[in-house]
């Protein structure tokens, strides 16, 4: 397992190590001792144990997100695509930050296998950039309706770069607040 820091140091790409041959591939997807081990060699922390596994699927074109809960159920986030490929964005909203209000997108596919570390305190969402993907997540807390919020994907302060291919947005995520309206409430 390989741990690459992006644009904003604490959302990380995982690349894990893919055992390959004729009769096709193996990978270890998670390995709690091997995660830590490596984000202590980053320096940065460990993370709540993860509880909830959640599982979604969509069709090309359709966006989802920006979403994020608050205390005491933010969560962290180990996202991978085992169907298709998205683009998936983090959002930085922990106010006080050096990065808060940037965003870093990273494509995950089933071929390229990376999985993207998103810690509490960041917003997160994708697009589908296929018919038939399948989204799969770790989070280090149980969803929480009270506690869920919204920001509008395409609000003009983060100036996100989709890819071109947004059909579908549910309504909850298009009547999302803006980036400042959201970090103001919380």
């Amino acid at each position: 397992m390989k741990l690459i820091k992006t644009a904003i140091p604490d959302v990380i790409v995982i690349e894990p190590q893919v055992f390959e041959d004729e009769r096709g591939w193996f990978m270890e997807s998670f390995n709690e001792q091997h995660f830590h081990a490596e984000l202590r060699e980053l320096g940065l922390p460990i993370p709540r144990p993860f509880i909830q596994d959640n599982h979604s699927y969509s069709k090309k074109g359709v966006l989802r997100g920006l979403h994020y809960q608050r205390p005491p159920f933010a969560q962290g986030k180990l996202v991978r695509v085992v169907r298709g490929a998205v683009f998936d964005v983090a959002v930085d909203i922990r106010k006080g930050s050096s990065t808060f209000g940037k965003w870093v997108g990273v494509e995950l596919s089933d071929k390229n296998k990376k999985m993207l570390w998103i810690p509490e305190g960041f917003a997160h969402g994708f697009l589908s950039l296929e018919d038939g993907v399948e989204f799969l997540y770790k989070a280090t807390s149980v969803y929480s309706k009270p506690s869920e919020r919204s920001i509008l994907w395409d609000d003009p302060y983060l100036d996100i770069r989709w890819p071109d291919l947004i059909k579908h947005i549910s309504e909850k995520d298009l009547l999302a607040s803006d980036f400042s309206t959201a970090v103001e409430d919380d």
